[in-house]
């Protein structure tokens, strides 16, 4: 499967956590590293991180991800999409070599 997803913090820090200013990249690395130190396939862009892998693992890495952006602010807000289709590995970049097959290019 491939889950798409975006977490962001708001409000202020919890007590022990980041200051109230940090920034929201900061918060987003925190999640991408370990989106990363998975060791699952993944591609991060300017919206969203897209991780493969099996229901379970896939769905712990974002619990994580979420978790560690916590430390950031008083909520989280998390955004996923996810593709279900089972047989299927490396689709990651499988999907986008069929798109420019198409394309012909």
């Amino acid at each position: 499967m491939l889950v798409a997803f975006s977490v962001a913090p708001s409000g202020t820090a919890p007590a022990g956590g980041e200051s109230p200013d940090a920034s929201v990249h900061a918060a987003v690395a925190a999640a991408v590293r370990i989106v990363r130190d998975s060791g699952l396939p993944n591609h991060t862009d300017s919206m969203f991180t897209t991780i493969e892998g099996e229901w379970d693992e896939v769905f712990d890495v974002v619990k994580r991800a979420t978790e560690a952006v916590g430390a950031y602010g008083s909520r989280v807000s998390l955004v996923l999409k996810a593709d279900i289709r089972p047989g299927y590995t490396g689709e990651l970049t499988a999907k986008l070599d069929r798109l420019e097959q198409a394309l012909g290019d």
